[in-house]
């Protein structure tokens, strides 16, 4: 124990003493503070302070320890971060992070640089934030000047380019020149303007200066704001402007004189007789004309062609009612009507315009139709005869024709102008009635919903107006920004939907109820149409939904799932118009811009049909 209690003794000694020494130097290095200090650190006095306990996360003082690659003793100069680290263990500074890449080249660039860095193919551009105004000036300022300010302030005073300039010019750039310059290029153009002082006029001269009427005046008089803008009167023409002079003349005479000469009304019968010997008209419909199914069915094989025009055919119709009669419209200013279905030949031919026909239209029983066609007028044909019974003509060109579908109103005529307007005529007293004047661009179509009491019209300035018969005040518009232009628009025979034709290569559906709501749950595509206004119609079930398109195909979709159900290739080029048989339910006649018109029908109507026409005939006149 004795033992025990020495050896507890002497430890706690040999303890005391490193304490005691260490609070004795303390104490003395606290008593050697009246001594300058020779660094910061070592001016203020050390403080004993009790340990406490940190919150933050524990760091590892060994990499504290540990210089990064490549710094040099004094800590100055140290080496960029490798772009290819995707850890570093200390706190890099900003030379470092913003250093240029230096040393060996990168294993995947030739340069040197990491394809992460990169932005362009000869490195790495980093934009500036500078007004494009401030651009300019300081672009235009050193292509004219010589100098321009730095951006990015690397030399001492700023400025790139000659320093010499700087001090002549004060510094001004091109978009802020000093007050003497302004002076100075005013009297410039003064001087120019005026070549001798006022001294060397005449008193003739000078009256003629300051006459108004006078040529001199304008010339030299400074206070105008036409001053200087009149050169003076040219004199005599040369040979080859008398020329170019005469020539024009005579060219705009030409055309003025084929626009005065009026085509002559005329219309050439084609058939046996006009009178059969029970002396009925050849555009009586036959006995036997009735409607053999009413269930439409595609039709898929080519039976009959007419090739009688010679140029690209624009609009077919038929008959209405019984379709044994089918009317087509043609830019070689001829309209036609061919016989369906007898002989298939041409009925036919009138001619009395003398530019291309654009639309047509039968009244409600056939014995008249309407033509529209760009030499600006409207003609009334009477389908038997062939004679013009009134033409109608604003100086515009019309686009569509209709006639109003209503029974005791088939004397009134509506068109769509290519001056915005839809123009109303009585055709009995040859009167224009009513004007709807709305549109923001040329008319398209004119369809009639709801009960012949309203008219949708579209136009070119992609939007849908709505409008009460003989009242011109939109009851509806119809604009979104996704709209295209629609040249064709259809009713389904239902009446409760329209089939519209829209140029970005689809057709829409839209209500013909109050609201005229867009149906976003039918949509028919597939086609290309942009840029040319094709055909849109129905099948008289209405089952079916069809069109023609810019690359001669008919297409034909279902009506309820929206899906393509045939695509039939009809015309070399635009397969410009598409009409379904009214009774005859699975025959469809399309036309072309090859000037052909095909009749097509489905192969479940069985052989009879065949022996109507010889298959795959061609009929021309």
């Amino acid at each position: 124990m004795d033992l025990l209690a020495e050896y507890d003794d002497g430890s706690q000694d040999s303890a005391r003493e490193p304490m005691s020494g260490t609070l004795e130097e303390a104490s003395s290095s606290g008593r050697m503070s009246d001594s300058p200090p020779s660094s910061p650190e070592s001016a203020s006095p050390i403080r004993l302070m009790e340990l406490k306990k940190s919150a933050a996360p524990e760091i590892s003082d060994s990499l504290l320890l540990v210089r990064p690659a490549g710094a040099t003793v004094g800590g100055t100069t140290k080496k960029p971060i490798d772009p290819s680290q995707h850890k570093v263990n200390y706190n890099p500074t900003f030379e470092q992070l913003w250093a240029p890449i230096a040393g060996p080249a990168h294993p995947y660039a030739k340069d040197g640089m990491a394809q992460g860095l990169r932005n362009h193919k000869l490195g790495f551009v980093e934009d500036a934030a500078i007004a494009p105004f401030m651009f300019d000036e300081q672009y235009n300022t050193f292509h004219t000047y010589g100098y321009a300010a730095d951006p990015g302030g690397v030399t001492g005073n700023n400025i790139v380019g000659d320093a010499s300039a700087v001090h002549l010019n004060d510094g001004a750039s091109v978009y802020n020149l000093p007050q003497h310059e302004h002076r100075k290029k005013k009297l410039d153009k003064k001087r120019a303007r005026e070549p001798s002082a006022e001294g060397d006029l005449d008193e003739e001269e000078i009256e003629k200066r300051d006459n108004p009427a006078s040529e001199d005046w304008l010339l030299k008089n400074t206070k105008s704001p036409w001053s200087g803008k009149k050169e003076g009167l040219q004199g005599e023409l040369t040979e080859e402007q008398k020329k170019y002079a005469e020539e024009h003349a005579e060219k705009k005479g030409e055309k003025e004189k084929a626009e005065k000469v009026e085509t002559e009304d005329k219309s050439t019968f084609h058939g046996k007789e006009e009178v059969d010997y029970q002396g009925r008209s050849w555009i009586t419909p036959p006995k036997d004309v009735k409607a053999t199914n009413d269930h439409c069915y595609i039709p898929k094989r080519w039976v009959h062609t007419w090739s009688g025009h010679t140029k690209g055919v624009s609009a077919i119709r038929f008959f209405p009612k019984y379709g044994h009669l089918l009317l087509s419209a043609s830019m070689d200013t001829k309209v036609k009507i061919w016989d369906v279905h007898g002989s298939g030949k041409c009925m036919r031919t009138y001619m009395g315009h003398s530019k291309a026909v654009r639309d047509i239209c039968f009244n409600n029983d056939g014995s008249k139709f309407l033509t529209a066609s760009y030499d600006r007028k409207i003609k009334l044909w009477d389908t038997e005869t062939g004679k013009v019974v009134s033409s109608f003509s604003t100086g515009k060109i019309p686009y569509v024709v209709k006639f109003n579908p209503d029974e005791d109103k088939q004397n009134v005529l509506l068109a769509g102008m290519s001056d915005k307007k839809i123009v109303q005529w009585d055709m009995s007293s040859g009167d224009i009635t009513q004007e709807y004047d709305q549109h923001l661009g040329a008319v398209n179509t004119i369809t009639f919903v709801d009960n012949n009491r309203r008219f949708v019209t579209s136009s070119d300035d992609k939007s849908l107006r709505v409008w009460e018969f003989g009242i011109p005040v939109v009851i509806k518009y119809i604009s979104e920004p996704h709209m295209h232009s629609m040249p064709s628009i259809t009713v389904h025979p239902n009446t409760n939907w329209l089939a519209a034709q829209s140029l970005d290569n689809q057709i829409l559906i839209y209500s013909t109820r109050e609201r005229f709501r867009l149906n976003k749950k039918k949509r028919f595509a597939g086609h290309i149409v942009a840029g040319y206004a094709c055909q849109v119609n129905f099948s008289p079930d209405g089952r079916f939904i069809m069109s023609g398109d810019g690359e001669g195909r008919c297409w034909f979709w279902d009506w309820k799932t929206c899906k393509v159900f045939r695509t039939l290739k009809c015309h070399e080029g635009v397969c410009i118009g598409a009409e379904w048989h009214p009774l005859e339910q699975s025959k469809v006649a399309t036309c072309g811009w090859d000037g052909l018109i095909k009749y097509w029908y489905s192969s479940a109507l069985g052989a009879s049909f065949l022996h109507q026409f010889d298959v795959y005939t061609t009929v021309s006149l």
